[in-house]
């Protein structure tokens, strides 16, 4: 009776152990995998197999970094942020839809370039009521600007944002448009004219 008390303990006491016990994963041999999944690329995009500072830490932490890291993201992606020269913002909202509507740039059929990036917004968010298909990984941006009375502060919000996800949102899953050259600041401007003019679609 005892070695059977004995037993079921042992067995008890195991238990949590192996539910703390996490996979260590290889992050080399994960690295290797991906840039031989790719073996004709070509060499000028060989430097997106390489993860800068910000997204070697938001691999480390699976996308959700203890508080002191996601300060330091949160800095040093400020701090990449450029401004246009003019210090206007807001550019044209048609202009902004159409780069919203484009999911063109980046794609192996894209290269070499034959047109401008677009920012394939609707592939995450709800923008006008007119377009019907659209994602929801992101928040609905229906009457964004509206709601917030289009005010300046959050028209420099909306702009970080888009040029830089991480400035706001540590480890987003939104692109840093204008960190990682996806987008040029005009194109930016015109996207922030789509969420923040009180004449764009998203406001009606």
């Amino acid at each position: 009776m005892k070695r059977c008390l004995l037993a079921v303990a042992v067995c008890l006491l195991s238990l949590p152990a192996r539910a703390q016990d996490k996979a260590s994963v290889d992050t080399a041999k994960v690295d290797a995998a991906i840039v031989a999944a790719f073996p004709t690329a070509p060499a000028d995009w060989r430097s997106r197999f390489d993860q800068d500072e910000t997204m070697k830490q938001c691999s480390l932490y699976r996308n959700a970094p203890p508080k002191n890291v996601a300060e330091d993201i949160q800095k040093r992606e400020r701090a990449r942020i450029q401004y246009p020269a003019d210090g206007k913002l807001v550019g044209d909202w048609s202009s902004g839809e159409k780069i919203a509507q484009s999911g063109y740039g980046l794609r192996f059929t894209d290269y070499p370039p034959r047109q401008a990036n677009g920012g394939n917004c609707y592939a995450c968010h709800q923008l006008s009521k007119a377009e019907v298909s659209y994602g929801t990984i992101g928040p609905s941006l229906m009457n964004y600007g509206k709601n917030r009375n289009f005010s300046e502060a959050d028209t420099k919000a909306v702009y970080d944002k888009i040029y830089g996800a991480h400035a706001a949102f540590p480890c987003s899953n939104m692109p840093r448009f204008g960190v990682s050259g996806v987008l040029n600041i005009e194109q930016i401007k015109d996207l922030v004219a789509l969420v923040m003019s009180p004449d764009s679609p998203v406001n009606k």
